[in-house]
């Protein structure tokens, strides 16, 4: 990201997305501007908002794909929702801040993936111990030395078989924890996202994983006890305040079909469940502290990029406040039959390829 100015950003956007030159340079000027807030210091830093961004053009034209592309770039979190379904239950809808929610849960699991790698050796290492104690069980009389030593040898040997996979087809019995909590259903209406996220936490005191036996193949084995190793090595505190940083200082939020949450014109029916859709997104967008299962999470300074068609409407029939928050506004054009031609050849993905 250190390295990239607003013409690499379009140049790495260019080996995805065919056409749409002055929607990229847009987008990139405001990744850009994300990056300099990094770089500066003192107070001056939190005076820095982002310049959240509205896309506007027909579908298919690659509005998801800028923003998908964007965040891979920038190695940030990211997450698409659809603005019509804070509209399936009426007038207020679904809780809004369920978007910053599944951020968080994303950004949780992109820490983990990363610490993952980190501990890979020590998890590698601890694995195979697992798994020869199961093929060649300690001996009950530890204090026999000569067997001990053939124990140890023969070890050994099982440890280079199992290294160079010779052992992957041998059946063997395995312990694994069974960490599937009950299921709980709850009648709610609109804001209790929240209290589906915080019940496992207190049924798992409630509930302990309880073992259970499986026989598997060693190759199988391998990867099921990898993963507990993994589990066992994460600092899980570190892991989500590491998350929480990152999905407040570089988490991106794309919100698809804003278009059809537009009020377009009169004051009745739909029109008005949908303004209502408006102001529960409005403070979320606007910078608030949303309360999350991990913990406060500030969404001053998350990414929006919002996108929608606007046949039916047009962007000035969103309520003013929510225009305002989005400063700028990138037009899309419609693909040309020598676009589609270009799609099917130049970019990295491309069918023909």
């Amino acid at each position: 990201m250190d390295n990239l100015i607003p013409s690499k950003i379009v140049e790495e956007l260019n080996k995805y997305i065919i056409g749409q030159d002055e929607a990229k340079k847009s987008v990139a000027i405001a990744l850009r501007n994300r990056w300099r807030r990094k770089k500066v210091k003192g107070e001056i830093r939190e005076e820095i908002m982002p310049n959240n961004i509205l896309m506007i053009g027909p579908t298919g034209v690659g509005k998801s794909e800028v923003a998908r592309r964007l965040a891979n770039l920038a190695e940030a979190p990211f997450i698409k929702v659809e603005a019509t379904k804070f509209t399936e239950v009426g007038y207020v809808g679904r809780d809004v801040e369920v978007m910053i929610r599944d951020l968080v849960s994303i950004a949780i699991n992109r820490e983990k993936e990363k610490v993952f790698e980190e501990i890979e050796e020590q998890a590698v290492e601890n694995m195979r111990e697992r798994l020869l104690d199961i093929l060649l069980p300690p001996i009950r009389n530890q204090h026999d030395e000569e067997m001990e030593e053939k124990r140890q040898r023969t070890r050994e040997k099982l440890k280079n078989k199992l290294t160079a996979g010779d052992l992957d087809e041998r059946k063997v019995s395995i312990e694994t924890v069974d960490r599937s909590s009950p299921v709980v259903e709850i009648f709610s209406g609109s804001g209790f996202e929240e209290m589906g996220f915080k019940m496992p936490d207190g049924l798992e005191k409630m509930f302990p994983g309880r073992k259970k036996g499986k026989r598997v193949s060693v190759g199988e084995a391998r990867e099921i006890l990898l993963a507990e190793e993994k589990e066992k090595l994460v600092d899980m505190d570190k892991v989500v305040s590491r998350a929480i940083h990152s999905a407040e200082e570089s988490g991106i939020v794309f919100i698809d079909e804003i278009d059809k949450i537009a009020k377009s014109g009169g004051t009745q029916g739909p029109d008005v469940s949908r303004e209502g859709v408006q102001r529960d997104i409005l403070p979320v967008v606007e910078g608030c502290t949303v309360n999350t299962k991990h913990g406060p999470v500030k969404t001053d300074h998350i990414l929006f990029i919002s996108a929608g068609a606007f046949h039916m409407s047009k962007p000035s029939d969103l309520i003013p406040e929510l225009q305002g928050r989005f400063p700028i506004r990138v037009e899309f054009n419609a693909l040309t039959a020598d676009d589609f031609e270009r799609i099917l050849l130049e970019p990295k993905s491309a069918l023909i390829k």
